[in-house]
């Protein structure tokens, strides 16, 4: 028996990078995937290469509306919603006295607000199922410090690990179970584009930055997708029953409180 046979799961972002590994993951696992992203055709795509346990889901966690049609979806489809990941999120950095007002409200309306908001609408539903369920945020080693560039990014996730806390114990007496992974550097796309915002305000070379954190990493090297996907499939499982508002860091011994 797989570990998430009968589960149906819905996942942010999850069209490409850290989302969909998780959604490959849960699908080989057992579970019917909502591939929930902003960008559909992705999303589509996605659905189309895990194959038919995989379906795709357009989803603006920045649109409350666009929340509730997801989670309505994942109702009909699948009969009920018994794992939400929040993993849709926005990356930028700069110096502390060229903060904009626009990068602080966009980077707190989609990793914070989305993060929040999807959360209440994954636990109505779970309530209103009664079968309880698995909420998993996506933290970030840059939740766990404050790193001089990177002022408004790490404030997001602080307030990520801070929500899950604040959700984990008032959800648990619904049987609802909330727990956030954090990853500590993890290679992909999406460092590419961290890569060269480093590399304007720190004037390195491109790639120079990233080759730096990853051999920084106590482990050598820095994390892949696959890297974080057995901790989101054990948050889901019956063996996590017992932990509640925790968030694990899973980031190669960069941060070890």
């Amino acid at each position: 028996m797989k570990r998430l046979d009968g589960k149906s799961a819905l996942i942010t972002g999850a069209a490409r990078g850290i989302g969909k590994a998780f959604a490959a993951r849960y699908a080989a696992e057992g579970a019917t995937v909502a591939i929930a992203d902003i960008n559909l055709a992705g999303a589509e795509q996605t659905a189309t290469e895990i194959g038919s346990n995989a379906y795709a889901v357009a989803l603006d966690v920045t649109d409350q509306a666009s929340i509730d049609a997801a989670i309505a979806t994942v109702e009909q489809t699948a009969g009920g919603l018994d794992i939400l990941i929040n993993n849709a999120a926005l990356f930028d950095l700069a110096p502390t006295v060229e903060i904009s007002r626009e990068s602080w409200s966009r980077l707190f309306d989609i990793n914070v607000g989305g993060t929040l908001f999807m959360l209440q609408a994954a636990a109505k539903s779970m309530i209103r199922r009664g079968r309880g369920g698995r909420i998993i945020n996506m933290a970030s080693q840059a939740g766990r410090r404050g790193e001089a560039l990177v002022g408004v990014y790490c404030a997001t996730k602080a307030a990520v690990i801070s929500m899950t806390q604040s959700a984990g114990l008032d959800l648990i007496r619904h049987g609802i179970n909330v727990n956030a992974i954090s990853p500590g550097v993890v290679d992909g796309n999406h460092w590419d584009g961290v890569d060269a915002l480093f590399a304007r305000y720190e004037g390195l070379r491109p790639g120079e930055k990233k080759a730096a954190v990853g051999a920084a990493v106590p482990f050598g090297r820095m994390g892949t997708a696959d890297d974080l996907t057995g901790m989101a499939v054990f948050l889901a499982s019956p063996d996590a029953d017992y932990i509640v508002a925790q968030t694990y860091n899973v980031d190669g011994g960069n941060w070890t409180s």
